[in-house]
């Protein structure tokens, strides 16, 4: 299985490592391409005016001067072109993804891309807290994501939907069960 993994928060992101490390427990085929800088909350936006520069960090790496979507993009239309990707992660965002939130985050728009290119496409996020010292327990992502991912797939993900997915900010043998849930609307009461 070919992934291709992006995020918004850069190339040098721990939360990036983290997605690569999920990947790698599901597949030797993992492929990043993100934003050489910081493209939090750029929702999906795409690059018209400027030119989207392409540099090659590592074997399998590839940094973007451009959004989450332009990422996907270039991996899936031109890195990829000859072997398409069979799944997107978008990820580990550093902070939770929910309510109206996800109408700005590049981190779901990575996803929404893979999605509108035709691959299952996964968000990932993780909740971080005052209690962690505003820190993401990576951890939790770790240990639950591998396991989310594939039985999601072997159930199949709907055409059109994007899989977004959110870590509590805990320790892993903290966390009391996993929920499916809708998008909901953030209560302001």
């Amino acid at each position: 299985m070919r992934i291709l993994c992006t995020n918004d928060d850069g190339i040098h992101a721990p939360g990036l490592k983290v997605i690569e490390e999920i990947a790698r427990q599901i597949s030797d085929d993992v492929w990043v391409v993100a934003p050489e800088l910081d493209q939090s909350g750029v929702s999906h936006s795409l690059s018209l005016n400027d030119p989207l520069r392409l540099r090659e960090v590592d074997e399998r790496h590839f940094s973007v001067r451009g959004t989450p979507t332009d990422c996907i993009i270039m991996g899936a239309r031109h890195i990829l072109k000859d072997k398409q990707p069979d799944i997107v992660l978008s990820g580990v965002n550093k902070g939770r993804n929910v309510a109206e939130d996800v109408v700005y985050s590049g981190t779901i728009a990575g996803a929404l891309e893979g999605t509108i290119l035709g691959l299952p496409s996964f968000a990932l996020s993780q909740e971080f807290s005052m209690e962690t010292r505003n820190k993401p327990l990576w951890d939790t992502a770790l240990k639950f994501g591998p396991d989310v991912i594939r039985n999601v797939m072997k159930l199949g993900v709907p055409r059109n939907t994007v899989i977004n997915v959110n870590f509590p900010s805990c320790m892993p043998d903290e966390v009391r069960g996993i929920a499916v849930t809708r998008q909901g609307k953030r209560n302001l009461g």
